[in-house]
């Protein structure tokens, strides 16, 4: 009956994927609104138990694609493969609207410019500690702390190694987890209690699960103004990660 049960599962990897995923969603937002009452929002601990469960898979097959090298869980690696990932991309600049846009005024856009620029060099900072030199690599990186959507797009599509493109996506996923934390926790501190507020910090920050989940523990009222622009940020990141931001990279650093 066992052997049935794992053949069926294994069968249906993709879709036994998607249970898991609720499964460990379920999980993880349990832990956040009874342990932790609601400070740490549950999107925070699911990509913490996601990292953990990855590293878990990886350690006991030895082999390279985290948990999905166990043969019952590889239907995660078309979950978590560059098609869902793309379509993601086109699902969430499909909800964006330039109306909505215009509504959050200059300083909404001038936030997203900033926003970008800045996580960029921080992410190409990064990239220089952990020694690379190469336009490709630092450019990958930059995007990826920026957010990790923008930076495994960025790296595809400028021929980046997928070492680096991990790397990208671990920034991005490190920048999403301590924004979702930490939100509570510096709301009051920083004036993050008005919808134009919510506004600039989506377009700073960028990260739309971290700014949702952080504003979801602040004020649930603000999460549409911050997912608003933050929404935004990430089809920013993705166009001007492999053009523009690349062609600057390029001519400072050798390609």
């Amino acid at each position: 009956m066992i052997d049935v049960i794992f053949d069926t599962l294994i069968d249906n990897g993709l879709v036994f994927a998607f249970a898991l995923i609720g499964g460990i969603m379920l999980i993880a937002y349990f832990i956040s609104r009874y342990l932790t009452r609601g400070h740490v929002h549950g999107s925070a601990i699911a990509i913490i138990l996601g990292l953990v469960l990855a590293y878990v898979g990886g350690v006991q097959s030895g082999g390279e694609n985290g948990i999905a090298d166990v043969q019952l869980f590889a239907g995660i690696s078309i979950l978590g493969g560059a098609m869902m990932r793309d379509f993601a991309i086109v699902a969430t600049a499909f909800g964006a609207s330039m109306d909505e846009l215009k509504r959050a005024g200059s300083i909404g856009v001038l936030s997203l410019f900033v926003g970008v620029i800045l996580s960029f060099v921080v992410g190409v900072v990064i990239g220089l500690l952990f020694g690379y030199t190469d336009a490709i690599s630092l450019t990958t990186i930059g995007a990826g702390a920026a957010t990790y959507i923008a930076g495994p797009v960025t790296g595809t599509a400028i021929g980046a190694t997928s070492e680096v493109i991990t790397i990208s996506i671990g920034a991005g996923i490190v920048k999403s987890v301590l924004t979702m934390s930490a939100t509570p926790f510096i709301a009051k501190y920083i004036g993050l209690n008005n919808p134009r507020s919510a506004i600039v910090f989506g377009g700073l920050l960028g990260t739309t699960s971290g700014v949702a989940g952080g504003l979801a523990a602040t004020d649930p009222k603000l999460v549409p103004y911050g997912a608003l622009t933050a929404t935004f940020y990430t089809g920013l990141g993705c166009l001007l990660g492999p053009s523009v931001l690349f062609l600057i990279m390029g001519m400072i650093f050798s390609m």
